[in-house]
């Protein structure tokens, strides 16, 4: 069966999925974690059984080219099998066991906590990754490891894409043998079909990587509602990058041709693009920005993901160029045609940054922003007046880094991830990765949508007082026949190997 609907039925048929939704996740949260580890591998593999017919299929629709879609793909299905290994060996539940004392005055009880999955989930497709992003991406694997059942909502602009991805997610639940509404799909371009899955009360959370409207919207709906749910946004970030003073004066050559990459990598269409270089006013500054423009005139426009995201950039870049005290340093020398985006790069004093709040703004594209600061204590002022980021990257040497202690302690408050001599482009999908940070960059600074600790969106905390060995889930029985990794009497205790 495959539950793709269309705006005109939105009402009869979200109200028909949601409800088949709730039911499987009341027999799919008590698989264990081996049945759910074994799907996500056949979701993996089934995927990978398609991945000629899927690749072409996103470069006709997204305009990425055939490498980037290879290459995306496999990180897809690596993730999968990733929080496969994960629920498998189970210690993410964060098992914890404080025995009764008897004593104690007042006796203490017999208490036992873990993660439990929220129940069903409502990812949202992300327009720029039309797979690791989006139907099987990141939130859709995390999710079904935490034991969610999950409603998908295909982006319109790889509406194909999403439904073959879906198709192969509905042969791995017929080979695995799990409930058969698990996963399910949606289709609409209208804001009123997320607006209904965000609002049905079986909608225990939201997955959404888009735009800080988009996002907002999304939890204002959960707000709307008589219970809210969690709504996990990644909206906007500039991710700042400083160009400490040694670092610029001994490196200024590679140092532009590596952000120049950066900054056009994928027409600027990431999350992570460096759209914000600060530095200290001076040679060594001028000499970086005559390398950097050079880098960047040579780059070859190409087409954006689609019209939408184009016409946006083309609005934005014109907006932002006609602001006062703004200079453009270099553009392609190519003129973009059609879809194409026009790779610039411009600059702003420190002072002018700090008078002009669109400067904070995220342009969505190939697109950066010098910000020239006249000390390194109106560079700290920049710092300060940014709002929450993804990133922010140190380009420095060991001498500045002791030097400047104090800006990377700043640069520490900023963002989820800081980043030392590397371009902030490219995330690693590992269990150390944080992909978040403060308000904009996400709705809840305290969680990551990459990475293996993804999966406690998708989970909350349950106490279990004075239960009876047998009727405790497995993770908290005295044996721990699971063997994993538990907090016992207030210690971390290892199973018996």
């Amino acid at each position: 069966m495959t539950n793709t609907i269309t705006a005109p039925e939105i009402s009869t048929d979200i109200k028909t999925v949601m409800q088949q939704s709730a039911k499987a996740f009341d027999e799919y949260k008590r698989l264990p974690g081996s049945a759910k580890a074994s799907f996500l591998e056949e979701i993996a593999a089934q995927i990978e059984l398609k991945r000629e017919q899927l690749v072409a299929i996103a470069n006709q629709e997204s305009n990425l080219p055939l490498a980037r879609l290879n290459g995306e793909l496999t990180r897809t299905t690596n993730q999968l099998k990733l929080f496969a290994e994960v629920i498998r060996e189970g210690s993410w539940v964060e098992a914890a066991i404080d025995e009764a004392d008897g004593t104690r005055t007042p006796a203490r009880p017999d208490i036992r906590k873990m993660l439990v999955a929220l129940g069903p989930v409502v990812v949202f497709g992300a327009s720029n990754f039309p797979f690791a992003f989006s139907t099987a991406g990141g939130d859709t694997a995390s999710a079904l490891a935490a034991g969610c059942s999950v409603v998908i909502k295909a982006h319109p602009a790889h509406a194909q894409t999403s439904l073959l991805v879906y198709e192969a997610i509905q042969k791995a639940i017929a080979a695995s043998g799990v409930p058969e509404h698990t996963v399910q799909h949606v289709e609409g371009k209208s804001n009123e079909t997320g607006k209904a899955l965000v609002q049905h009360p079986a909608t225990a959370g939201v997955g959404f990587t888009g735009s800080f409207a988009g996002g907002k919207a999304l939890q204002a709906y959960s707000n709307e509602r008589e219970k809210p749910v969690p709504v996990f946004a990644e909206m906007s970030s500039i991710n700042p990058v400083v160009f400490y003073p040694a670092a610029l004066q001994s490196n200024a050559a590679a140092l532009a041709q590596q952000y120049a990459g950066s900054i056009t990598l994928g027409m600027g269409q990431f999350c992570t693009n460096p759209g914000l270089l600060l530095a200290v006013k001076g040679q060594a500054l001028d000499n970086f920005l005559a390398l950097l423009s050079t880098e960047i005139k040579k780059v070859t426009p190409q087409k954006m993901l689609h019209s939408g995201i184009c016409q946006a950039y083309n609005k934005g870049l014109h907006e932002m160029l006609e602001e006062k005290g703004i200079d453009v340093l270099a553009q392609s020398e190519q003129k973009p045609e059609g879809l194409e985006a026009y790779p610039t790069l411009a600059k702003v004093s420190a002072a002018t940054f700090l008078d002009i709040p669109h400067f904070k703004e995220e342009l969505f594209g190939p697109f950066s922003l010098v910000i020239e600061c006249s000390d390194m204590d109106e560079l700290k002022q920049v710092l300060l007046s940014l709002h929450g980021q993804l990133t922010t990257t140190a380009m420095a040497t060991q001498d500045d880094l002791s030097s400047y202690a104090d800006v990377l302690e700043l640069q520490k408050t900023l963002a989820g991830r800081i980043i030392i001599n590397a371009a902030p482009t490219g995330v690693e999908v590992c269990a150390a990765m944080v992909h978040g940070g403060p308000y904009p960059a996400t709705t809840d600074a305290r969680f990551t949508s990459v990475g293996t600790s993804a999966i406690k969106r998708w989970a909350r905390p349950l106490c279990f007082q004075g239960f009876p060995d047998a009727l405790l889930p497995p993770e908290l029985q005295q044996a721990n026949p699971l063997g994993i990794v538990r907090i016992f009497n207030n210690k971390y205790v290892a199973p018996a190997k």
